[in-house]
Order: structure tokens, then sequence, then C-alpha cells
């Protein structure tokens, strides 16, 4: 007779009555009968068979996306743990104290910290274990970037875990004391000789350490996904090849309420990224309490990361409970944790053993006779999955080897863990900063420290001896691994660029043409894809709307990308612009997801530092849609610094004339001026933007500087003007004049104007002239260049610097006389930047398109704003008397 099923995986469908239990116990044993005799890949075959069946006679069944409430890999399939367990384990526990003391340390004002500085216990507390067997077992640091050496895995880690990962630096020599003592304190570590460590990761802040900026929740999961996409991309266009290397993203479970966490789990599992490994750390808790008090995120988790195709590893209970659920012949206990929600888990996790002894086990006799032999002390010390090492690793070899999906393993863990009475599982365990002594013995004495009393109360940082056990463990196994992580490297090899006249000649001396800017900036990109060196490290990007753009003629000359070829004749393929994808095609076409495209862009733009090659991109999108849409995206993005170009089209409030409010750009440049290292410019003629875009390549391949650019482009033709010779240094710096149109009378007027307002400032000069006035007309290519340039001599200036430098604009406008004008398609605020390095007693007022937009035709937008030529003229009139 064969065995009987587990207990614990036995459940009736849908809650219903089993009208018929005979034949359903039939059914169940000729089941088992199929596993024992044939295997479970026959049995998987005739359940799918059975399901088809349901579904062809419409039946309404389909199966659940839940599984019991167990670890997904058994017993009896774990692999042997390769390492030494002991040691390893106490490693942990040195890391976790070395994180207590840094945070608790920063915090106490009677050592020399400040109470107001922050930081996070119990993140870490919980995911320690998690992060060890990764660091111990898996995670691959860059060997270098010759043939055959591995080029690193890439790692994302929680951000409010980030002490744990400073105290495993500490124990390998890679942080000093003294830089463990500032953390958080960035700006006076340095007096004292140390490095001050950053809240979260931050590559800006340090670069040779963090590789991905992780601190604004949700970010870390998309980017992780785009990036294990991107390393296809990489390795189908045999750019790289990057088989063998893996995404590891550690997230918690609160995170993947974001909407960014689960934005592109369908792209994942649609590529087929089984290069990813998501490991959710699933605490129960989010910053004020439980994340499904009255539900289980596990199962919730579960349930969604199954129905967007990924693979699901349950790490749900550690190795002492093996023996309870052998002796469970009932399924009693199963029963019993498949119906305790995440709230009370919680509670159980607060409580110490005889609570949950009384209250967990005690619910009925079958419960209660599992946990009689077993003391109070060890009910209190059963571990949940993802604080057992033996646990985690069998989860990590699953993910590690499946094939075809992108997996998630859901860890269950505690908030707090190990922190006792003074915040495990508890309501306010994400907000404690500091632990009072007997809290420090208890935790000493909980994970057997070799501390004395005295250190543990005064916090002491402790590093074993170099040629300990435990050191020298830690040493070989990150040397097996190939080093050091995390670990952020920028040397990459220089991409030659082209001469500006070999794609932009036509460009630079239009010869009065009419285009708009977008069309140019396609015909340049189009030129430099078929630059044999540069050409092929290029990275076109759109969310979507490439025919909007003008750039449907880029669809046959590099394709777009697809990682499974064109398994379809597309309804225009008898058309010179068709749509083709490819294996190998080198656009990212995102469909309508600006998250997703900036992720993308993200990905490609930090390829120098995260695969040793650079690459170019230049994602094109809607200007309304970029910093306002995804600036906390831009903004990480300039974190991890990244290099390329930004290019919001159809720029400005008055240019998308029927679009309207939503779609009508008129701050984008307001909100990119704020980013440190972006270089913002709004040209208006296409030779402007030529030579913008020639010196941002060379600042970014050639020079390798960190920094990206945010170029703002029009939808409009009009007549394109030759680039005046000697202009381009105005160009770059922000400024520089275009016209001077003597008068005959004394009126006298400067006026500026950029972008798409540009071509309206001209049309006023010239009505202006006709009425005898004297006109410079100033292109403004970038207010945010000219407004740094100025705040930068300022700066000067006031350290006492005996030769501050003038301001580009200061001495652009000294050789004009009269008011100056400004008038931009953005909101006032954009040409207000500038005002203080206006000459002084020169009269300044500026136009822009301050509120919502509006519906309806470009000259009744201009019209409207007052920002059309007729507008600019009556002010100068007004203004200059």
């Amino acid at each position: 007779m064969n065995a009987p099923a587990d207990p614990r995986l036995l459940q009736l469908s849908d809650g219903l009555p089993d009208a018929d239990p005979t034949e359903t116990a039939e059914w169940r044993e000729a089941f088992e009968s199929l596993v024992q005799t044939q295997g479970p890949e026959r049995a998987r075959f005739v359940l799918d068979e059975l399901a088809r069946l349901a579904r062809a006679h419409q039946t309404g069944w389909r199966p659940g996306l839940n599984t019991a409430y167990v670890n997904t890999v058994p017993v009896g399939q774990q692999p042997p743990f390769p390492g030494d367990l002991a040691v390893e384990e106490r490693l942990a526990s040195l890391m976790r104290w070395n994180a207590l003391a840094m945070v608790v340390r920063a915090n106490q004002v009677e050592t020399g910290g400040s109470a107001e500085l922050g930081g996070h216990i119990a993140s870490y507390a919980s995911a320690a274990d998690l992060f060890e067997v990764g660091f111990n077992h898996f995670f691959h640091a860059r060997q270098g970037l010759g043939p055959g050496q591995h080029r690193g895995d890439l790692v994302f880690f929680q951000p409010h875990s980030a002490p744990g990962v400073y105290a495993r630096a500490f124990l390998e020599g890679r942080l000093q004391e003294a830089d463990l003592m500032h953390y958080r304190q960035e700006i006076s570590a340095p007096a004292a000789g140390a490095q001050g460590l950053s809240s979260y990761p931050h590559p800006w802040l340090m670069p040779e350490f963090w590789q991905f900026p992780t601190g604004s929740m949700g970010l870390g999961p998309i980017s992780s996904i785009y990036h294990a996409r991107f390393m296809r991309y990489l390795s189908h266009r045999q750019l790289l090849d990057c088989s063998g290397r893996k995404v590891w993203g550690v997230f918690g479970d609160g995170e993947m309420d974001e909407p960014e966490s689960m934005s592109a789990l369908t792209l994942a599992a649609r590529e087929g990224l089984d290069n990813l490994v998501w490991v959710v750390n699933c605490n129960l808790q989010r910053l004020d309490g439980p994340v499904r008090g009255n539900g289980r995120i596990i199962d919730e988790l579960e349930r969604l990361f199954a129905g967007a195709g990924w693979n699901v590893v349950k790490l749900v209970w550690g190795s002492d409970w093996d023996g309870l659920f052998a002796r469970d012949i009932t399924g009693a206990l199963a029963r019993a944790l498949s119906a305790t929600v995440d709230g009370q888990m919680q509670t159980f996790a607060a409580k110490d053993g005889r609570f949950n002894r009384d209250n967990f086990f005690g619910q009925n006799p079958e419960l209660a006779a599992l946990a009689m032999g077993l003391t109070d002390e060890q009910i209190d010390r059963l571990k949940r999955g993802g604080h057992d090492l033996v646990k985690i690793h069998a989860a990590y070899a699953a993910a590690a080897a499946h094939r075809g999906q992108p997996t998630v393993i859901l860890a269950h863990t505690k908030k707090g863990y190990g922190m006792g009475t003074a915040g495990q599982g508890k309501m306010t365990t994400h907000s404690q900063k500091k632990l009072d002594e007997d809290d420090l013995i208890e935790y000493r004495n909980r994970f057997q420290l070799p501390l004395s009393d005295e250190q543990a109360r005064s916090l002491t940082f402790y590093k074993p001896a170099p040629d300990s056990a435990e050191m020298r463990y830690l040493q070989q196994r990150r040397a097996t691994l190939g080093g050091y992580l995390p670990r952020r490297e920028a040397a990459c090899a220089v991409v030659p660029v082209p001469e500006l006249s070999r794609y932009g000649q036509f460009a630079l001396q239009p010869e009065g043409k009419e285009m708009s800017t977008t069309m140019a900036f396609v015909r340049m990109l189009g030129n430099l894809l078929k630059d044999p060196q540069l050409g092929p490290r290029i990275v076109p990007i759109v969310a979507d709307e490439a025919r909007t753009f003008g750039m449907a003629n880029l669809f046959k000359q590099v394709g777009i990308y697809s990682s499974v070829g064109q398994r379809y004749a597309p309804e225009d393929i008898g058309s010179v612009l068709s749509y083709r994808e490819a294996l190998d095609g080198q656009i990212l076409e995102e469909g309508i997801s600006e998250a997703g495209a900036i992720a993308s862009w993200t990905a490609a733009a930090t390829s120098y530092s995260v695969h040793g090659l650079a690459m170019l991109p230049f994602y094109i999108y809607y200007s309304m849609f970029g910093f306002q849409r995804v600036g906390d995206a831009i903004w990480a993005a300039a974190d991890q610094r990244a290099r390329g170009f930004l290019l919001g089209a159809t720029s400005g409030r008055t240019t998308l004339g029927g679009e309207g409010l939503q779609h009508q750009d008129g701050s984008s440049h307001l909100v990119a001026a704020t980013i440190p290292n972006c270089k913002a410019y709004d040209p208006a003629y296409a030779g402007e933007l030529a030579v913008i875009i020639d010196q941002g390549m060379r600042e970014m391949l050639v020079e390798q500087q960190d920094v990206f650019y945010y170029l703002t482009l029009m939808n409009e033709n009009y007549a394109q003007a030759d680039l005046p010779e000697g202009a381009s240094q105005g160009v770059l710096r922000g400024a520089y004049r275009l016209q001077r149109i003597p008068g005959t009378a004394t009126h006298k007027v400067t006026l500026l104007g950029s972008g798409a307002i540009l071509t309206e400032v001209v049309k006023a000069a010239q009505q202006l002239a006709a009425e005898g006035f004297s006109v410079d007309v100033i292109s403004v290519t970038s207010w945010s260049e000219l407004a740094r340039d100025g705040q930068a001599c300022e700066a000067r200036a006031l350290a006492g610097e005996s030769e501050p430098g003038t301001p580009w604009l200061t001495a652009l406008l000294a050789d004009t006389e009269g008011p100056v004008i400004a008038a931009t398609d953005y909101v006032r605020a954009v040409p207000e930047s500038v005002r203080a390095w206006v000459p002084a007693g020169r009269r300044y007022v500026t136009l822009g398109t301050d509120g919502f937009g509006r519906s309806d035709t470009r000259a009744a937008l201009r019209a409207f704003f007052g920002v059309d030529a007729a507008q600019v003229a009556r002010v100068a009139r007004q203004v200059v008397g």
C-alpha cells in the first residue's frame, strides 16, 4: 500500500465539502502511486493534462497560486552545507554586534554621538544571515576584465541594512574602527582622519564602495530587473558575455508595496531572466507595524510572483522545526501556522517561550503534545527560515540552479532578531536607536559574544585576531568568490568619439533649412550609429512613440532589441519604415513605462562601472514625463554616477498645442537644475544641439567624467540659423550673442531667449529694429549652467580669492546696453535663476509660462502666456520708455 501524502499539504479545494470521501481517497491513492512509480515529471504532465481538460469543459476551476506554508525545498532535497557552520554563525554574530554598536554609539550623546543622526538596527538584525550566506557562498566579485575572468555579480542591498555591510567591511579590513565611529558623519569625519559612512548605499558619496543606490524604496527592485535584462542585451549583441553572472537583490516585504517594485515583474518573467534572484526579507513589519497584520504577506507575495511567472522559493521555517513537522502526523502544526495571521506572528516574535507555549502550542492537544519535549528556551529559539544558514543555503542553491525564470525567495524572519525585549518584533523596533545596559548584556549573551560586561556596556567594536579561525575563513571565502563586495570600479577603456563634422555638419551649417531640433537629433543619432567604434556602444531608448519622434527610420537600420527575435511578420513589412525586432537589435523600446525606460537608461549609463564596458544611452521621451514623473529615479541615477543623455522631446509649455495641461512641460529645467551632475541645455538651433552633444560625448567617453546631460528638443519646424563663428564656447557655457541689430534711435534693449521661444525673441527684435531700436539678441542655451557659473564666481569671491573671475553672463551683457528682457517656454523661475549676475543698474524682466497648460494652437498659447513676439516687443517698449 502506498504511503499517505504529507497531511500538511492536503487542503480542500475552495473550502467545499467532500461529497464522496471514498472516491476522493481513490483519486489520492492513484496520484500517490503515479508519483512513486513514475516520478514527479510524469505527475506534472498528468496534472497539466487534467488542467487542460478542466478548461476545455469550462468547469471554472484553475489551480491555486498558494502552496502550503512550509519550505519549498524539503529536508530530503537540501544539499549538504558546504561551509563551516559554527564559524559562519560566529561571524554573523560579530557582524550583528558591530552593526548595533555603530548605530547606538552614533546616537549616544554621552559618548560623543548625536541623537539626531538616527540609523537602523532591526532591519539588519533580521537580514544578517541572508546577507552572510550570500557573502560566503554566492555573491561573486569582479575578478578582472580579461577573457575568462568573472566580471562579478550585481548585488542590491536592503538600504536599512547598510550598517551590517559596514560591519563586514570592518572585519575584512576595508574599513577602520575610526570609520565606524563616524557613521552618518560624512562632513566631520575627515577632520578625525576617518571616512564618514553614508546612511544608505550612495555611490556618489562612497564611489569605491557602494555600487547601487537603494535608499529610495522601490527603485532597487525595478533597477535590478532592468540591469538583469541589460546584461542579456549585452550578451545578445555580442558586446560582452554576461553568462554565469547573477543579479541578486535583497529587499523588504514592506518595500513590495511600492509600485516600482511590482511594475516590471512580468517583464522579468517574459524575458526569462533566470540571471535574476530576489530575496524578499519577510520580517512581517513595515516602519510602524505589520505589513499585513490581518493576512500573511508571504502568501500574498507568493500569489503575486507566481501569477507574474516567477519561480517562487519559500523559506519559512528553520531546521529546528523539521522534527516537529516530522512528528506532526495529523497536519495540526501546518494548519495552525497557515491560520496564524502576521499580526499574531509578530506578537509571537516579541514574546518569550512560555508565552508561545501557552498561546500557540496551547491551541489544541495535538500542538501541545508536539511541544511537550521542548523547554521554554528551546521554543523561544525556534528559528524562522531566514535565520537558519543551512536552510538559506538550500534556498539560494535552488534559486541559482533554476533555469528559464527569475526566482524570488520569500524568507521569513523576525525584525530586530536577537534584540529581545528591547526590540524583537515590536511595533517600535524600526525606530530603535538605543539600548540600555541590561539590553546590551542580554544581546551579548544571546549571541555568545566574546565581550566582557564592560565591553558590552561601552559598545566596544570587536574584531578577532587576523590569524583566528573566523578571520581566516572570512578572507578565504571572499577570495574564492573573487574579492570583496560591495565594491565599485570605474575603470574602462576610452571610446573614441568621431569629429563633429562627420555626423553633424548639416546642423552646424543648415543654410536656413527648416527642421525641428528633434529631427536634427535623430539625424545625428543615425549618423553616430554608423560609426564603427562608437556606433555599437550607443543605446537608443524610447518608452514609446518612437514614430512621434521621427525614429522609425532606425527600426530597419539597427532594429529593436528582442530576446526572442521576431516571430511574426509585421503588418507593415513592405514599408520602408517597417517595425523590426531582432535578437541583436539596438533600440530598447520599453512600451508605455517611463519607469522602465529610465531603469534601462540607468543600466546602460552605469555600464562603465558595473561591467567595465562604456555604453552611451540616449533616452528620448516627452519632456513632461521625465523629471516630473520619474525624477526620483533620475536622482538615483545621478547618485550612481550615470553617464548618458536624457532628451526631453516636445519640450516647453506651448509646443504641444492640442495636448493640454498634463503633457505641456514648463518646469523640467527647474528640476534638472537641482541635480549637481546633470548638465541641462535648452538649445533652439540644430547647430547648438550638435556642439552640446559633441562635448557631452567627449566628457563622458573620453574624459570619463561622471556627468549626464539633459537636452530639451522641439517638435516645431523653423529655419535653422548657421552657428556663428566662435560661438561654441558660449553655447557650452550657457549663452552667446546671436544677433546685434543697430538702431537709428537712442532706444536700446537686450533680449534673451532659449529653446522654443528664441524664435519669438528674434521676431520681436526684428519688430523693434524696424521701429529704430538697437537690439542685442542673446541665445541662452543653459540657464542652469549660467547660474552655476555665477554661483561659483560668487563663492570664490566670498572665500576671499583675489581673482574670483567674472560670471559668463555678466561679461556677455557688459557688451550690451539697455534693459534686459528674458523669455522662455518655462516658468519664470528658470530665467529668474540668473538675475543676480545681470550687471548692476540694468533692469531685468522675465517672461515665462507659469500656471497650468491649455489646449490650443502654438500662437494662441504663446499669446496667452505672454511669451510671443508681440508681447516681448510690447514689454521692451514699456521698459525702455
